[in-house]
């Protein structure tokens, strides 16, 4: 299991969107795309994807950008991630093969850890996110006399 650059940037993105939720006002692709040097081009196809499947919505004009669709803590990682790499979160399981144990064995226990990653993914959203990226904020300050 490895989290693909493709998700990355859409959580990073969202993770922005999320953070000015409270303002109401959209983010230009380039703001988000400078802050965390992703491709303009790139962010674009990744926000096309993330509106088509109702998690941003696009704003025109000249305060133009994105916003989240709803709030950030009704939009799991999970979600984002089956948003993103086209995957149901209810993974498939393979039909037994009846000839082969050992494969059999190595997908169960392959399917139950999906399912376990699946089940933390769908506890935590993007507020939650955003939470922790304020709570290392505040550790990271130190004052010295």
């Amino acid at each position: 299991m490895e989290l693909s650059a493709k998700s990355e940037y859409a959580l990073l993105a969202l993770l922005e969107m999320s953070a000015a939720y409270d303002q109401g006002e959209p983010l230009q692709i380039r703001q988000i795309a400078a802050l965390h040097m992703i491709p303009d081009r790139y962010l674009e196809q990744l926000m096309a994807t993330l509106r088509r499947k109702g998690l941003v919505r696009s704003q025109r004009g000249a305060r133009g950008g994105y916003l989240l669709a709803k709030p950030p803590w009704q939009i799991s990682i999970l979600e984002v991630l089956n948003c993103i790499e086209g995957i149901d979160s209810k993974l498939a399981e393979k039909r037994p093969d009846k000839d082969d144990l050992a494969r059999n064995l190595i997908r169960s226990v392959w399917l139950e850890a999906c399912n376990a990653a699946n089940a933390i993914l769908a506890t935590h959203t993007l507020q939650d996110l955003c939470d922790r990226r304020r709570a290392y904020q505040h550790v990271d300050v130190m004052y010295y006399i």
